[in-house]
Formats: structure tokens, C-alpha cells, sequence
């Protein structure tokens, strides 16, 4: 069954169906807000919220939009509501800047990977925590999912001209934290 079918059997009262759409998409809305949030706990919320969210506004979802793009959007948002919430936590319960807990983990493959490599992860990891939520966003469509522009401004309800903006500078913002990440070391 395609996405809209099932949509149609959910809106029906058949809300079992439900399943089959949570399990076809959630690594990919996990993975997009493990990228938009600093920890796996908060992306682990914030994609049960998204699925909880699109359960409950299944009937607003329009038949000629693509479910993904609009379950995206759900993602996007509810990841910069998390956004919101952690700046504040973070205001009276700072963390520590060394937790493991609050990098990445490691994309490298094996230990004989140079150490140039590993200082440039960590530079990248470190100016993409730096950017704006709005910001990674763009940078996580585009660049990990490979979304069009179109797409993009569809999932986050903006123009093409402002999708553009967005990735030209967050990736300007991603250079320039990183030179000087690499300047301090």
C-alpha cells in the first residue's frame, strides 16, 4: 500500500494501519532530529512527538501533498519546540561542554583514520551545534537527505528564495566556526 492509502484507511477509523507508516519512516525522522538536536535522548522525544503530532492531525494531511514531506515538516518544527525548551533548560541547568554525551558519535570507520580527518569531524561537529536550529535544518534536508529546494521549502513553509539564503549561510556560518575551531587548536 502506498502512503495516501494507508492515510485514507487511518482517516476511515482503521488506526491500526498507523503502524505500517511509523515503521516506514522512523529511522529517517529519528536520524533528521538526531542531526537538528545535540543528544539522542531529545531526538528519541522529538520523533515520538512527530508521529504522535501526525496521528493526531491525520485528517488535516492534504491528498495531493507527499505524506514525507508534510510528516517533515512535523519533524522540523517539533525539533525547534525542543530547540526552545533545552535553550532554557540549558539557561538554569548548564551542562558541561566535555560531556560525551553531547557530541556525535564518530563517523570514522577505524582507529588508523588520520588525525587530520578527526580534527576536521570534530571542527564540523562542533560549528553545526554553533548554527541555529532554522539553520542546521536547511543543512540536514539538503545535504543529508537530499531534499530539492522545493521540497525543503515545502517541509519547512518557506519560499525557494528563502531556502537558498538559508543553506548559503549556514554553510558560510559552518566555515567560519570552523576556522576557528582549527585556529584554537
Amino acid at each position: 500500500m502506498d502512503d495516501q492509502q494507508i492515510i485514507t484507511r487511518i482517516a476511515s477509523g482503521d488506526t491500526r494501519h498507523f503502524e505500517v507508516l511509523v515503521n516506514r519512516y522512523r529511522d529517517r525522522i529519528y536520524n533528521l532530529c538526531r542531526y537538528l538536536l545535540d543528544n539522542p535522548q531529545d531526538a528519541e522525544d522529538a520523533a515520538q512527538d512527530t508521529f504522535l503530532k501526525a496521528y493526531r492531525s491525520i485528517g488535516d494531511h492534504a491528498p495531493s501533498a507527499s505524506f514525507y514531506t508534510w510528516l517533515y515538516r512535523i519533524a522540523v518544527n517539533t525539533c525547534l519546540d525542543h530547540q526552545r525548551k533545552s535553550s532554557l533548560r540549558a539557561f538554569f541547568f548548564p551542562y558541561s561542554p566535555d560531556d560525551p554525551s553531547e557530541t556525535f558519535p564518530s563517523p570514522l570507520p577505524n582507529p588508523e583514520t588520520s588525525l587530520a580527518e578527526q580534527e576536521s569531524m570534530l571542527a564540523l561537529q562542533a560549528a553545526f551545534k554553533k548554527i541555529s536550529g532554522k539553520l542546521r535544518a536547511v543543512i540536514v534536508l539538503k545535504e543529508l537527505e537530499g531534499l530539492s529546494y522545493e521540497e525543503i521549502a515545502e517541509v519547512l513553509d518557506v519560499s525557494i528564495g528563502t531556502v537558498k539564503s538559508r543553506i548559503s549561510r549556514a554553510r558560510d556560518e559552518l566555515r567560519n566556526h570552523m576556522k576557528l575551531f582549527t585556529e584554537q587548536k
